[in-house]
């Protein structure tokens, strides 16, 4: 009986071993054999012949900038008053000059009568000082100090008259209104105070001294011309341009020096597909710091109105600081240093492969500069590695796992009596047979 087993369990291990054989022959023939697109892509080089050509080399600086419109007006009410009317509401798109809101005129009336009889006052006692001087020192002092009150008067009047004439707030520019921030039956508060400010109109804002200091445009319209306040935070309307745009840009300390007013720029907006050009207007010259990195603040501004743009939008900026036309060049891959020189190779007359040397400037994309060794035209050998592939596979039909000749792996092959268990490895029990 013993003898029987030990048959028996020779006769499994030879069984199973000839299974392995057969199950390593068919991976390496279904992996390899039917699939030898599945080997590594051969790299094949091939020579073709450029010929040098003129070109048009830039040297540019790459930042990201964010597009804002170049008009933005603040404006409020120069005279005191109650807000009769407000014309507008945000969102509205106005024409330059168009009304915006008005206030009552009783206060702005009273106000241009006393100015004009503090006026009419002060040139009365300069006509009387200049009548009773006799040309002392004392009397020539009085004439300059009444005349300096007319001064003063004067200039009172032609404010408080503005103020009337401003009864009525006119948009200061074209644009779309972004805030009103005043409404009928509300109290504002005028001032002829200013600050500088910025505004691409050419007005001047201003920060007026009211109660709650809110800040106004100038410059365009009366009524517009100086800072006011309202009784709600800041001006009484705001209005952003849609024809004209900038866009805000930073640069690094290394390519500032590179950089001039008057730059040609080319912006890659987000969502629009034509290239936006503009120009650099201002570069600032105070740095801010990040990180121990400084950048420079660059405004640029954008050319004509195009459409599609919108404010906050990210755009990528390439500012050209220089681009020479008619340059000779030939592709970089053509160009390699032997012995210290730039040299190409060229097809002799006799088919041979000929070694000049050559010149380089400036590097541009994947096209190098030739200022000496070569001529428009001259044709250059430049080697080009293409990844190829080796076959083009088998049955695609994503079935794994067969056999040789396409058969699938039928357990009721295995001989009769073989236990699988029998087998060492993973889910076998390894070792000899089972004792029964």
């Amino acid at each position: 009986m013993s003898q029987l087993l030990r048959r028996t369990s020779t006769r499994t291990r030879v069984v199973a071993g000839a299974l392995v054989l057969v199950l390593v022959a068919g991976a390496v023939y279904w992996f390899v054999l039917r699939h030898p697109s599945s080997a590594a892509a051969a790299p094949e080089a091939t020579t073709q012949s450029v010929a040098a050509s003129l070109s048009t080399v830039q040297q540019s600086v790459t930042t990201t900038a964010t597009l804002t419109p170049s008009i933005q007006e603040e404006v409020a009410f120069a005279g005191s008053g109650t807000v009769t009317a407000v014309d507008v509401q945000a969102g509205d798109t106005v024409e330059e000059g168009q009304a915006l809101a008005t206030i009552d005129t009783l206060q702005l009336d009273a106000a241009v009568l006393s100015a004009r009889a503090d006026l009419a006052e002060a040139q009365a006692t300069l006509a009387d000082s200049q009548d009773a001087s006799d040309g002392s020192a004392a009397d020539l002092a009085r004439i300059s100090a009444d005349q300096a009150q007319v001064e003063v008067a004067q200039s009172a009047v032609t404010a408080a008259e503005a103020a009337l004439a401003g009864a009525t707030l006119t948009a200061p520019a074209a644009g779309l209104v972004t805030e009103v921030n005043v409404s009928v039956g509300q109290a504002v508060t005028g001032s002829t105070s200013s600050a500088s400010g910025s505004g691409s109109s050419g007005g001047t804002a201003g920060t007026g001294s009211g109660a709650t200091g809110g800040t106004g445009a100038s410059g365009a319209a009366p009524g517009a011309t100086s800072s006011a306040t309202t009784t709600s935070s800041g001006a009484a309307f705001v209005i952003v341009g849609t024809d004209a745009w900038e866009a805000m840009a930073t640069v690094g300390d290394a390519d500032l020096p590179h950089l001039a007013v008057g730059n040609q720029v080319e912006l890659t907006v987000d969502g629009l597909e034509d290239t936006v050009f503009g120009t650099v207007a201002t570069i600032g010259l105070l740095p801010s710091t990040t990180s121990g990195t400084a950048t420079y603040p660059v405004t640029i501004s954008v050319t004509g109105s195009p459409e599609g743009l919108h404010d906050g939008v990210s755009a990528d900026a390439e500012i050209i600081y220089e681009r020479r036309t008619d340059v000779l060049t030939v592709p970089t891959a053509a160009v390699r240093t032997v012995d210290g020189e730039s040299v190409v190779t060229q097809a002799g007359e006799d088919g041979e492969e000929v070694t000049t040397v050559v010149t380089v400037g400036e590097t541009t994309g994947s096209l190098v500069e030739i200022t000496s060794g070569l001529e428009e035209g001259d044709e250059v050998l430049v080697q080009v590695v293409q990844r190829t592939e080796t076959g083009t596979g088998g049955d695609e039909s994503g079935q794994t796992g067969q056999m040789p000749g396409g058969g699938s792996f039928d357990p009721s092959q295995l001989p009769e009596g073989f236990d699988p268990s029998q087998m060492g490895g993973p889910g076998g029990q390894g070792g000899g047979p089972r004792n029964g």
